[in-house]
Formats: structure tokens, sequence, C-alpha cells
């Protein structure tokens, strides 16, 4: 980097907490962030390496899916919240039901309320396409399940609150035992706190299934951790070689992690201004 101006100059403009990490990474002092929009489309694209996403998926679910194909995402979202997303993509599985997988950097406020109006959206596209496919053979039968996925890097208050859980699924249910399939179904999992409860110095084993594996290798660099996946799951060392392959070339790594500053810079800022805006309105009510 000090022979080349360009980028001596940049790597001294951040702050040092930030050029340690940088150091960090591009060493192997510790491991690469996964959920960095460079390392996680490398690894995880759903175009050429489906069966990682097949793998998280089912694991996450519990029961097996395989991905038929990427859906365009045609919701209006995109344009105004992109910059909190790592991943939002809609995949539909080989028994037509839906997913939509959305990875968050900072938890939006109203988490439900949110899910709940794009599960309601993909529910919608999903009846019309289906419909319009079908044509007089349409049959309400025909429309499957709707799966909303959200991991948060950073999770909103409202997981805060349960910081033994981090793993919250949602499916409405009858109060009276009726049985009837109303096929929107959620799941929220917030790394953060998944991370805190591998942290904690009580417990020997830290990586004790496929799932927590997954999760791990979402968000957490410690060289132990990485080491412990793979000695368990050792086909995740690929996705770990994949990863480092990216490093090998500085300057790629180097505006990649500037792009991830400026945009936690920009969602701290719209953080401030939502909390701003929150405590105006209760101050109205």
């Amino acid at each position: 980097m000090r022979d080349n101006d360009e980028l001596w100059s940049q790597f001294e403009s951040w702050e040092e907490e930030n050029q340690e990490e940088y150091l960090d990474i591009c060493t192997g002092v510790k491991g690469v962030k996964v959920l960095y929009d460079t390392f996680f489309k490398a690894v995880m694209n759903p175009d050429t390496r489906p069966e990682r996403l097949n793998d998280f998926l089912s694991t996450v679910l519990g029961r097996t899916v395989k991905i038929l194909k990427v859906l365009p995402n045609e919701s209006a979202r995109i344009a105004a919240e992109s910059s909190l997303l790592v991943m939002d993509i809609v995949v539909q599985f080989e028994d037509g039901s839906i997913a939509n997988l959305e990875i968050q950097k900072i938890g939006y406020y109203f988490p439900g309320e949110r899910s709940a109006c794009y599960s309601a959206d993909l529910l919608l596209r999903q009846y019309k396409r289906v419909r319009g496919i079908k044509g007089k053979r349409f049959s309400y039968r025909d429309i499957k399940q709707v799966y909303t996925i959200v991991l948060f890097e950073k999770s909103p208050t409202e997981f805060q609150k349960f910081s033994n859980n981090y793993i919250h699924r949602f499916m409405q249910k009858s109060d009276t035992g009726v049985n009837i399939n109303l096929l929107q179904e959620y799941l929220f999992i917030p790394l953060d706190i998944f991370k805190k409860n591998q942290q904690n110095e009580n417990r020997s084993v830290k990586i004790e299934n496929r799932l927590e594996a997954w999760l791990a290798f979402f968000c957490m660099d410690d060289p132990e951790t990485i080491i412990d996946i793979i000695e368990k799951y050792p086909d995740f060392k690929e996705m770990y070689e994949q990863a480092y392959d990216v490093c090998r070339n500085i300057e790629e790594v180097m505006q990649m992690f500037s792009k991830e500053l400026l945009e936690l810079d920009r969602n701290t800022v719209k953080l401030m201004i939502d909390d701003m805006q929150k405590e105006i309105d209760c101050q109205r009510e």
C-alpha cells in the first residue's frame, strides 16, 4: 500500500480501529466478514452455487428444499432500502413454495409490520402469476407457502429483550384449534444475539449443529470458531477459501472496505434520524 500513493492515502483516511480491522482481514489474523457484500456475493451467489443456499435454507426451515429458480424482486422498496440490506432475494422451491431471504445490516423499525407487508405483497404476486398461468383451471390449492426469512446483523430492540433466543418463528394459528393453512410463515434470526451467546465463556463447545455453523459462518470471524466449523463440517472449508481468494486482491478489498464504511456511516445517520422521529412521535402522542 505504501508503494501506491492513492491506496496509502485512502488507508490513512480511516480511523485507527478500521485500519486494524482491514489489516486483520488481509493478513488472516481474523476471518473475513462474510456479510460484507463482496464476500457474500462471491460465496453465496444462488446463480453460481445454488447448493449452498439450498443447504442453508433447508437447515433453517427444518425441511429439505431445492431452489427451482430465482424470482425477480419487483418490490418498490429496493431503491429506498437497499443500503441497509446485505441480501434481498426471492426464490421458488421445487414444490412451488416461495422464500424471501433478507439479511439486514441494521434492523428496521417496526420489523413485524414491515415483514407482513412484504409477505402479503409476495403472496399477491404469486396469486397473480399462478392465476395467469392456470387460467380457468386455477384453484386456491395452487397457491403455496410463502416464507419470510430475515437475518439481522444488528437486531431491532424488540429482539434484545429475548437475549437467550436467536430463532423466532411466527405462523398464524387459531385460538380454537381449527387447522387451516394461512400460507404465511416468518423466521427472524438476530445474529448479534447469536454471536453474544456463542461467545459465552461458560460454553465448552461452540458449534453444536449445522444451523449454528451457518450462523457462525455469517457473523463470527475469530480463527478458533472458523477451525471449529471446518473440523465439524469440512464442506465449509471451500467457502472460506473462496472468500480468502478475494483478499489476495488488496486494491479490490480496500475498495470494498471503503464502501462498507461509507454505508455504515449512512446507516448510522439514518438510524439517528429514525430515532429522533420516533421520539418526536412519542412526544406528540
